[in-house]
């Protein structure tokens, strides 16, 4: 017989009425068989939902992330690192170090953050080995995005194939500073000529500064016993009369060398600017105030420098680092007067992005902003005017030298501005 619901609760009403009136000591049993009833009929109406599920069903799929979130994660795994620049540089004593920091620094301020605190650019300094290295890092290493290097031995690389035809797997983004020539000796050693049969460091195996240092010595007709040391290592070395003397290519002034002086024998030696370098070398000085601790109030060493540039991987245009290296370009350049004060590296004073370097190619970005922004500086303004000067004095100087000759205009232009 079936029960509907109206009728189990009239009969519990009058079962409650009749207990309560003459039988109040069998209360708890009746109350046992009410909820016994109603426990019953519930039963019976979940019978027809129970028999549908009685039936086996496919094994629903477990869905761990909200299907919203989804398209974030799996970029997130394509691209863990796609607001990441990296920087190849030298060693943390170096200018290139200090130069790649401080535009990490500079940039990391005055953006907007995302909801969770990341921001749209970082710029990472990466400490490279030197020389071939950093330029193979740049080629081949999917972190290293840019780094920078001196000119002549991208010219040198170019030239000689080893790493394949770098003019086309290679674009530059600026020319940067000058590094200069350092060459740290005891009192004994005046001269570049005095090196000539002696123990002189390096630096680091396969480094920039030996690479260039050793043609530098080879041009002059210097021939000295090599060796790989690090700087503190060859000051000790100096100082026990082990090593004469210590070469390094950094721009000045190299901070490390402040906690030497002249009451330690050192001194810095200077280098003589022949023929035999005027094709790839550009003239440098040190002054007292470049290294108050070696140098005179009045005194004036004369030595080398060679140029440096920023140069990236010349990646496809739908690539994730090519698109990096656009958003990098846009934030330095447009903030490149935020480099500028008293407190940043003094070669910040040389460095001209709009300065070119002949025989290569400019990143396509690097090149877009620079023609939408032109900078009121003598490269842009008067590049120009020295190239017409050249031709029609007749004067047919090789692209190193004609870029040799611009770079002096350039520094008597600045000279003068600040004066």
């Amino acid at each position: 017989m079936k029960i509907g619901s109206r009728g189990i609760f009239i009969a519990i009403v009058e079962d409650r009425q009749k207990a309560c009136r003459s039988h109040h000591k069998l209360l708890p049993v009746r109350m046992a068989i009410v909820v016994f009833l109603l426990l019953a009929c519930v039963f019976h109406q979940a019978m027809p939902s129970i028999a549908r599920t009685s039936e086996p069903e496919a094994e629903p799929q477990i869905q761990p992330y909200p299907m919203q979130a989804m398209p974030r994660l799996a970029q997130a795994k394509r691209s863990p690192n796609s607001n990441t620049v990296g920087i190849v540089t030298g060693r943390p004593n170096a200018t290139d170090f200090a130069i790649a920091h401080e535009i990490s620094t500079v940039l990391a301020t005055g953006q907007e953050t995302g909801p969770r605190g990341e921001v749209a650019l970082r710029i990472l300094p990466m400490v490279g080995k030197g020389g071939i290295q950093n330029v193979r890092d740049v080629l081949t290493l999917p972190g290293a995005d840019m780094g920078i290097t001196p000119t002549i031995l991208l010219e040198r690389l170019r030239a000689s194939k080893e790493l394949g035809d770098i003019s086309k797997s290679l674009v530059y983004i600026a020319p940067l500073f000058h590094e200069e020539l350092h060459i740290l000796a005891r009192p004994e050693i005046r001269t570049v000529a005095d090196l000539a049969g002696t123990r002189v460091n390096l630096g680091e195996e396969d480094g920039g500064t030996e690479v260039l240092a050793r043609d530098i010595l080879g041009r002059l007709g210097v021939k000295v016993t090599e060796i790989n040391v690090d700087q503190n290592a060859a000051a000790e070395g100096m100082r026990s009369g082990d090593i004469a003397a210590t070469l390094f290519i950094t721009g000045k002034p190299a901070r490390w060398l402040e906690r030497y002086g002249r009451e330690d024998g050192f001194h810095l030696v200077p280098v003589p600017y022949t023929s035999s370098l005027e094709e790839d070398y550009l003239p440098g000085t040190f002054t007292h105030q470049d290294y108050p601790n070696l140098i005179a109030s009045d005194g004036r060493i004369e030595t080398l420098a060679v140029g440096s540039v920023l140069i990236a991987s010349n990646s496809p245009r739908t690539s994730e680092r090519y698109q990096r290296l656009e958003t990098f370009v846009y934030a330095f350049f447009s903030r490149i007067s935020e480099f500028e004060g008293p407190a940043r590296h003094p070669k910040w004073k040389q460095i001209n992005l709009a300065a070119v370097w002949p025989g290569w190619s400019r990143f396509a970005p690097a090149e877009r902003w620079l023609k939408q922004h032109p900078l009121a500086t003598p490269d842009a303004d008067s590049r120009a005017e020295f190239e017409r000067y050249l031709d029609q004095s007749g004067i047919v100087p090789s692209a190193t030298e004609r870029e040799r000759l611009f770079q002096g205009f350039l520094r008597w232009w600045r000279e003068r501005r600040g004066r």
